[in-house]
């Protein structure tokens, strides 16, 4: 009884480390220097982050002002979809394109750096707002770094 009490909490505490260590190791992942994100892609993740946004934004107004449940618990939900949906468009260029593709190296460092940064101010600013011009500038300010970052053809 003794040791099946002991493997227990020996099993118990490796679950528990386990549990806790994965989503660090998942969300370091693309901090690896490991080559196989596409850039590309993952401007077009962030361009469909913002389509979900501007949707998002156009049901929040729609629903703006109706009293019944049913109304005020899909404006909750589509505002928290708003906000993340606005978070992972920050994450994307804070994690990713800031960290591994922004190179003070780069002969236009300054501008790359400053696009970049307008992306993450339009996503905030889609996160404190219901405004559809505010949607369309988070767009726009993304839709400015797929220079930088064109599809590749295999």
């Amino acid at each position: 009884m003794k040791n099946f009490k002991q493997i227990t909490l020996f099993i118990s505490l490796i679950l528990s480390a386990f549990i806790l260590v994965l989503p660090q190791l998942l969300q370091a992942h693309c901090q690896i220097p490991c080559g196989i994100y596409d850039d590309h892609a993952r401007v077009q993740s962030m361009l469909e982050d913002a389509a979900t946004v501007e949707k998002s934004i156009r049901l929040i107004n729609e629903l703006a002002g109706k009293t019944d449940a049913q109304s005020q618990n899909q404006l909750v939900r589509w505002v928290m979809n708003k906000e993340d949906h606005a978070q992972k468009i920050i994450t994307s260029i804070s994690d990713y394109f800031l960290t591994q593709r922004v190179k003070p190296d780069q002969q236009d460092y300054a501008e790359r750096l400053k696009k970049h940064h307008l992306v993450i101010i339009a996503a905030m600013k889609a996160k404190q707002n219901a405004d559809m011009t505010v949607a369309k500038s988070l767009k726009e300010s993304i839709e400015a770094l797929a220079p930088y970052y064109p599809e590749h053809k295999k």
